[in-house]
């Protein structure tokens, strides 16, 4: 993708997002959402949601991507949000990082209180059954990065009811 410092690893399944990352997703606990980055298309500002969504907690950056119908990696601390990001030169759009965003915004400066795993597992089995959201729960409301089927998709507000919750740390 062009993105300097990003290389992937995909995890399929809760438990092993959990094993893997779990821990150290809850020390993020108690520390502020301080900024945050997205790929833009600077010629329309389109958010390209293939991208690494980047979440700077307190001077802990944690890099979430969704891929395919299932795989979610974890990044920590490895995107340069400030670096150009290049190889797009077949593409007729130009993606840059941006830090603005509606959804986001409202968090900025907010102290985290609870990281959960989401396991979507809707009554009536579905093609997304058994992807996982990241959740990151703030006093005012809760944030999370979710399976779009093959993009990220961030929502904001309560989390669908079809979701298990598998709150980590505290």
């Amino acid at each position: 993708m062009g993105i300097s410092g990003f290389e992937p690893s995909f995890l399929i399944g809760v438990d092993a997002i959990r094993q893997v990352h779990g821990s150290r997703l809850a020390t993020l606990i108690g520390r502020r959402l301080t900024r945050f980055g997205l790929v833009r298309f600077v010629e329309d500002g389109d958010w390209f949601a293939d991208c690494p969504v980047v979440l700077d907690f307190d001077g802990v950056q944690v890099e979430v991507c969704h891929w395919k119908f299932d795989e979610l990696s974890i990044g920590w601390d490895t995107i340069d949000t400030a670096a150009t990001i290049t190889g797009w030169e077949w593409v007729e759009l130009t993606p840059q990082w941006s830090h603005d965003d509606e959804r986001l915004e409202p968090f900025v400066g907010q102290q985290l209180c609870e990281v959960t795993l989401l396991e979507w597992r809707p009554a009536d089995h579905d093609l997304a059954a058994g992807t996982v959201a990241v959740e990151f729960v703030f006093a005012s409301s809760c944030l999370r990065i979710v399976n779009g089927l093959d993009e990220n998709r961030i929502e904001v507000g309560a989390a669908h009811t079809d979701y298990v919750r598998h709150r980590l740390g505290r």
